[in-house]
């Protein structure tokens, strides 16, 4: 039932997504909002039916809550993204802030961790099926040193690949009139209007989100299986839809290959990874998962 639930969510989202160019005005600004709030949906929804009620509160007090502070502070005080405004578009606001913009951090958060987590070996269980060998919570042959390393490489993943969607995100929306910089220097060339400040906040912003999302979520969100596969097709839909629409649909060139740089450190080799567990079979990642008590296991 997870599947099933999360694949139509993502194919009415995908529908929504393709519909954006061919609309403009309030039409479009609508479209935005409605995507958006399927986006949050769609991610929320999957962590609470395959992980369980904590992993989806964590998540949405991490992201959404996390999400809505930050750019409180940020509309507010400048820092860290710059001092920028909110148009009215975007329905209503609290704090300065639009509604719908914290659950846009929740939307790509969680696709980006589970990208990080497969990248990372959490897909790897022992032979019995059982428990973690890799990117777990229990101890490994090697002792900490392993386990940090790959704490570490998970985060940075995680952090990356969320904040590297920005590069498309903010010239689009910009582009649309739907917030402004004040002063908008230095900026990244071709990305006028956005200041790399804001960049190098979503990275701050983005690795205290990941840093903190495992800790609260506890080892359910350590693991990937096949209950994941739109969770990861969503990132890579995003990543390669948003290179074709910025680059033939948006007129938006520049952003078009600086995203495509940026996420393209998460995106890349999520997609050779699941080519080739495809191609595989990859029965060790994926075949032998546990059931978790109260969750739905529904393959």
């Amino acid at each position: 039932m997870t599947r099933r639930i999360s694949w139509t969510l993502l194919a009415v989202l995908v529908l929504a997504q393709i519909c954006y160019p061919l609309t403009t005005g309030a039409t479009r600004a609508g479209l935005t909002v409605a995507t958006v709030v399927l986006g949050w949906l769609l991610s929320v929804g999957h962590a609470l039916l395959s992980r369980g009620p904590r992993v989806a509160a964590a998540l949405v007090a991490v992201a959404t809550g996390g999400g809505f502070a930050i750019e409180a502070i940020g509309v507010a005080t400048g820092v860290p993204f710059g001092s920028y405004d909110y148009s009215g578009e975007l329905g209503p606001k609290l704090a300065g802030v639009p509604l719908i913009i914290p659950l846009a951090w929740t939307w790509m958060a969680w696709p980006a961790w589970l990208a990080a987590v497969r990248l990372t070996g959490g897909g790897t269980t022992t032979a019995g099926g059982s428990g973690p060998t890799a990117g777990g919570s229990g101890p490994t042959a090697g002792g900490s040193g392993p386990t940090v390393g790959r704490w570490v490489g998970r985060i940075a993943l995680a952090t990356v690949g969320l904040a590297a969607w920005d590069l498309f995100l903010d010239p689009q929306m910009v582009a649309e009139g739907y917030w402004v910089w004040r002063d908008a220097t230095p900026a990244l060339p071709g990305l006028a209007g956005i200041p790399v400040c804001n960049y190098l906040g979503w990275l701050l912003f983005a690795v205290l989100m990941m840093s903190a999302l495992r800790p609260l979520a506890g080892p359910a969100a350590e693991h990937t299986d096949r209950r994941d596969h739109p969770m990861l097709a969503l990132y890579l839909w995003t990543y390669f839809s948003s290179i074709l629409a910025h680059a033939v649909f948006l007129d938006l060139p520049a952003s078009a290959l600086w995203g495509a740089a940026g996420m393209a450190v998460t995106a890349v080799p999520l997609a050779v990874t699941l080519l080739r567990a495809r191609r595989g079979g990859d029965p060790g990642r994926e075949a032998h998962q546990p059931h978790r008590p109260g969750v739905d296991a529904t393959r």
